[in-house]
């Protein structure tokens, strides 16, 4: 990983508050989140500037309504463009799949879309808007191949690229920012999901990224600010901020899915249902052929804060579509103990072990989850979770130095 370039920072957001200052303010008050301030304080950060918004259904305030209908009807602030990730501005497509461009037909906003561009064409699209400024507000949930937070990645090497303004509205972390947990991306396994070498659950909000990408991995810094929130503790489930659950993507429906995910996830790289196409997806993993088996062994590891049942269930899209599965369910009793990536590696370790029929995907898409090829040829190998869990913790304690620099909260 290369390390610090703080200097350079410093003279690229110059004009920004002190993040020493913006974290003091961040321990007083009410929670809010980073928009509720930035419309407290009358869109002042904003004043003079052309805006537009990458955001998603999440962008909401505490009454639900969306941070761009909200500015929209304000005349404080000039809203003029809209900018759409995966899945879309207003959600309306499945995973790999965005809404292209169009008028939004609640507030005649022109949308843009970001989804797979990167680098000149996307700085092509922020010049081809006429913005100033471009504001990210979308709620992440923790974990590295959640692609939300490599848009802002891509969307403030973009604005660099284009000499346009970034300004990140921040929200909380829904699983807490305690601690950045699992292995770290190598970098020849760079895609998607997963950008820059940063830790599988990465424990930081998208305003404490924004500050380690633009320290750390963009080339040249982009002109950031970051609009912090009140009253956020970083050992804070989601519901303590008392906002809304939007769901993020159509398979992220609850804060418990969130909590799981970043362990969950890698089943993706295997032929078992993750549980897509139910109403339980992370948290429901499965197979044609899967029994009892793979619970028992799992239970049998005495995990922190979680137990697993005996679940069987009938996808109704993705893997298994229409086809009763045998699997597990996972149960969470005690969210403060439970490692989502540990659980997840002894759950890919315990169904090698019971189920003759597992295997990888064939283009080896768990190695682009977990950052390299060591996780997965270990299982192979026969490592137990130990031993797995044991092969990056090096790289994760070097990530963790670098990541501390750059948190804001307590």
């Amino acid at each position: 990983m290369r390390l610090s370039r703080r200097g350079l920072l410093a003279a690229a957001t110059a004009a920004a508050v002190s993040p020493t200052a913006l974290a003091a303010a961040a321990g007083r008050g009410q929670p809010r989140t980073g928009f509720e301030r930035l419309a407290a304080d009358g869109y002042a950060v904003l004043h003079g500037q052309r805006v537009g918004v990458v955001t998603n259904p999440t962008g909401v305030t505490r009454d639900a309504r969306h941070i761009a209908d909200v500015m929209h009807a304000d005349e404080r602030v000039n809203l003029v463009a809209v900018f759409g990730p995966e899945h879309g501005f207003r959600g309306t497509a499945q995973a790999g799949g965005s809404e292209g461009r169009y008028d939004d037909p609640a507030t005649g906003l022109p949308v843009y879309d970001t989804y797979l561009k990167t680098g000149r064409p996307l700085a092509d699209v922020f010049t081809a808007s006429g913005v100033d400024t471009i504001v990210f507000d979308i709620q992440d949930v923790g974990a590295r191949f959640y692609t939300y937070i490599w848009t802002l990645y891509d969307c403030m090497e973009a604005a660099q690229l284009a000499g346009k303004r970034f300004v990140v509205l921040d929200r909380p972390n829904p699983v807490t920012g305690r601690a950045a947990l699992g292995p770290v991306l190598h970098k020849e396994f760079a895609t998607f999901v997963g950008r820059q070498p940063i830790a599988q659950a990465h424990g930081m909000t998208v305003a404490e990224l924004a500050r380690l990408f633009n320290g750390e991995f963009l080339t040249t810094p982009v002109h950031l600010d970051t609009v912090l929130m009140t009253g956020w503790r970083r050992s804070a489930f989601y519901e303590a901020q008392g906002l809304p659950w939007v769901p993020p993507s159509p398979n992220m429906p609850t804060p418990d899915t969130a909590l799981v995910y970043s362990g969950t996830c890698l089943f993706e790289g295997t032929n078992l249902s993750e549980g897509r196409g139910t109403t339980r997806p992370f948290e429901l993993l499965g197979a044609a052929g899967v029994d009892g088996r793979w619970a028992a062994a799992a239970n049998e590891l005495a995990l922190p804060g979680v137990h697993f049942r005996e679940a069987y269930f009938a996808p109704t899209f993705s893997k298994f579509q229409g086809t009763t599965v045998g699997g597990v369910q996972i149960h969470v009793h005690d969210r403060t103990a439970f490692d989502p990536v540990r659980t997840g590696v002894a759950l890919l370790v315990t169904a090698r072990k019971v189920w003759s029929g597992f295997a990888w995907r064939s283009d080896n898409w768990i190695d682009k989850l977990t950052g390299s090829a060591r996780v997965r040829t270990a299982i192979d190998a026969g490592a137990d979770t130990d031993e797995v869990v044991a092969g990056w913790q090096a790289e994760l304690a070097d990530f963790r130095k670098v990541r501390r620099e750059y948190l804001l909260y307590r």
